[in-house]
């Protein structure tokens, strides 16, 4: 008589119930993992816009311009407004590398309020709604100020 070899039902049962609770456990670490990688790309946003900033601003004090004038960063003409990139389109959005056509992209969407001093850029499918970076443009009463913040995350 020939011996047969194999998996018993109970051991098959045994196995699936274990990959079971191991999918059970790991899968919550994949979901946060995804929300803290949506996280950091908002930072990664409000770092290059504040390092848009500040470059676009020395680069029109080496060119000596004046604070409305146009600065040049890598061959492309940034809109400037005292002494700092503006939030039009072709101004901190523009410097810092976040380039969207008709106001969105598959990534961020993009509002320019009130009076055209404050952009605010927020990641699509963020962590939460409102999670966003907010870039205000130097005015004249308050000085040579820029301002970008994280709200919402």
């Amino acid at each position: 008589m020939k011996q047969q070899s194999g998996f018993t039902l109970i051991e098959l049962i045994v196995v699936i119930v274990i990959l079971g609770i191991l999918a059970a456990t790991a899968l919550p670490r994949f979901l946060d993992v995804q929300s803290s990688a949506k996280s950091a790309a908002i930072t990664g946003a409000a770092g290059a816009i504040s390092s848009a900033a500040n470059l676009a601003h020395a680069a029109q004090l080496v060119a000596g311009n004046a604070s409305g004038v146009a600065a040049t960063l890598g061959g492309a003409s940034i809109t400037m407004i005292n002494g700092y990139p503006d939030t039009v389109a072709l101004g901190i959005l523009y410097a810092a590398g976040i380039t969207v056509a008709a106001g969105t992209s598959t990534d961020w969407t993009v509002t320019i309020g009130g009076t055209g001093t404050t952009s605010t850029v927020q990641l699509k499918n963020g962590p939460s709604a409102t999670c966003q970076v907010v870039y205000t443009a130097a005015t004249p009463a308050l000085g040579p100020l820029t301002q970008s913040t994280i709200t919402g995350c």
